[in-house]
């Protein structure tokens, strides 16, 4: 009887004393919540300032002459810089005995441990800052890096959006763009082509430049501001090679509609002044003579 006395008493002791630990947590929350709700209005006046920055800034710069790439960066980092402060701001808030000493030295080390333990996301967030700070490209650029190529839509903190030209959004991190070599196609406004066509051996070179080099002269989408260069180049197995180098807009569509049209006039102007164009001609030799047979029909 006396143990089961004994056990009646500890269970109620446990059961009080659970209950005395949970009324002293939610008397302590109750007692945190004005904190809380001011760390909460902090966090919104936090949110609501980082996006009146972020309108003002954008009318501000658009009247400015710096590039759109250093714009972004500049709010960015402004933006950040609130974020950081209304976070410190908040947990002081929520921890009256928090200095900002104390908060700025927690804040490093949980950015060593979280900086180990997201070390790609990182890599892409600086690998965007040097990016928007060196400008090698900015938004509606065509670029090309390993197999990706075409154009960007926008430059993120931790990823670039390329449209290709296909219609395919691609999302490529930062880090990437940074560590690899990047064409940036539109980097000038006009980029140089060049092709290879061919003349018969039996063709006057002279009179063939000529022709080439005026069939491209008048074509539209060749600049005429730049030179037109064609030069026989080499001794083919069929025909003299003619290299044929022009230059006209740098977008890859551009280039297409510049590279058939100058291709079609080559040809009706070669046709037209009877120069040939020879297919590839193939001279098989036997080591005897063959025999020729005629056969009668008749």
């Amino acid at each position: 009887m006396s143990e089961d006395v004994a056990l009646s008493t500890s269970i109620e002791g446990v059961t009080n004393t659970i209950q005395d630990t949970l009324l002293d947590i939610w008397s302590n929350f109750i007692s945190h919540t004005p904190y809380l709700v001011g760390a909460i209005l902090v966090l919104i006046f936090t949110w609501g300032i980082t996006k009146i920055i972020g309108k003002l800034g954008h009318r501000i710069f658009s009247k400015s002459k710096i590039r759109q790439s250093l714009q972004e960066l500049i709010l960015r980092l402004i933006i950040i810089a609130i974020w950081i402060f209304g976070f410190l701001l908040a947990a002081m808030i929520v921890f009256p005995g928090l200095t900002p000493a104390k908060a700025l030295g927690g804040l490093g080390l949980v950015s060593v441990a979280v900086g180990f333990a997201f070390k790609d996301i990182f890599e892409n967030f600086f690998a965007g800052i040097l990016l928007l700070w060196r400008y090698p490209f900015e938004n509606g650029d065509y670029i090309q890096c390993e197999d990706v190529e075409g154009r960007i839509e926008r430059i993120e903190i931790r990823m670039t959006l390329i449209r290709k030209t296909s219609g395919e959004l691609v999302v490529v991190p930062n880090s990437f763009l940074f560590k690899n070599p990047v064409n940036v196609l539109t980097d000038q406004k006009k980029r140089r082509i060049t092709i290879t066509t061919g003349v018969g051996y039996s063709e006057d070179i002279e009179k063939s430049v000529e022709v080439i080099t005026q069939a491209v002269k008048n074509c539209k989408t060749v600049d005429q501001q730049n030179p037109i260069q064609i030069f026989p180049q080499a001794f083919g197995a069929s025909s003299i090679d003619i290299e044929v180098t022009w230059w006209t807009e740098s977008k890859p569509v551009d280039l297409k509609r510049s590279r058939a049209e100058v291709v079609t006039a080559i040809k009706k102007a070669l046709d037209e002044a009877g120069i040939e164009i020879p297919y590839p001609y193939r001279t098989l030799t036997f080591n005897e003579p063959l025999e020729i047979t005629h056969s009668d029909n008749g």
